[in-house]
């Protein structure tokens, strides 16, 4: 019996690296225990610098790539920047969802459509977190607002760890696990999720199981919570081996 064959597709700043590498490697490990299949397919929008102004620019390139990925019929699609659509207003997730989900139905594509912005507040409400911590790349300014916007709904951020590293591309190229030791000097007492990248351009991956046991409290990233977001969209299995609580099954 063959089995189902999955598109993937995912909306990317021009400068990201992480999630073309970080969502497939998770559907990978999931393969190796699950009959389901996925191919990958991203269309980009121009991102330099992690600025208001440039994420402004590039939020409006977003209609065409969905528009792209539209025309290869993609099973799934998603944005692949978190602060670009937290940066723009409260709730400002759902307004861009809407809009993509316009030019896909207009070319033809029936793929649901979602933000990474949209699926971290979304996989912290599955865990049922009501107080987290977080770590992020950012600017303190773009942090805050990332901070306020998780806020509004409806989780409360004990403690926000920022890098502020402006260069998107510097932000790519971070060994994530440096954020075994990093995590250290943040505040996760009793806290009920830590999110270890509030970005989806900081790579995590390899470090969320590792900082889940030791911390003894589920671990997640916008990364993650994108890959929930799509196995639940899909009607497949919420399960990916090695990527912390969000995806144990």
């Amino acid at each position: 019996m063959t089995s189902r064959l999955y598109r993937i597709g995912q909306i990317v700043p021009s400068s990201n690296t992480t999630m073309e590498t970080e969502i497939p490697a998770m559907l990978r490990a999931r393969e190796a225990i699950r009959p389901e299949r996925f191919t990958f397919h991203s269309s980009r929008m121009r991102m330099h610098k992690v600025t208001k102004e440039e994420l402004e620019a590039m939020n409006r390139e977003g209609l065409r790539c969905a528009a792209e990925l539209a025309d290869a019929r993609v099973d799934v699609m998603s944005t692949a920047c978190l602060v670009a659509i937290m940066a723009m207003g409260l709730g400002y997730h759902r307004q861009t969802e809407r809009e993509l989900t316009e030019v896909a139905r207009a070319n033809h594509c029936d793929a649901p459509v979602m933000t990474s912005a949209g699926a971290l507040v979304e996989g912290l409400h599955r865990l049922g977190a009501k107080r987290i911590s977080l770590m992020a790349p950012y600017m303190r300014p773009l942090t805050d607002l990332v901070v306020k916007y998780i806020e509004n709904e409806g989780i409360e951020v004990i403690d926000a760890k920022c890098f502020e590293i402006p260069d998107n591309l510097e932000v790519g190229r971070r060994d994530p696990m440096r954020l075994v030791e990093d995590v250290k000097t943040l505040n996760t007492r009793g806290v009920d999720a830590v999110v270890l990248s509030a970005c989806v351009q900081m790579p995590s991956l390899p470090a969320i199981q590792v900082v889940q046991d030791r911390l003894q409290v589920p671990v997640v990233s916008t990364a993650v919570c994108t890959v929930r977001g799509m196995l639940e969209r899909l009607g497949l299995e919420a399960v990916a081996p090695g990527a912390g609580a969000l995806l144990a099954g």
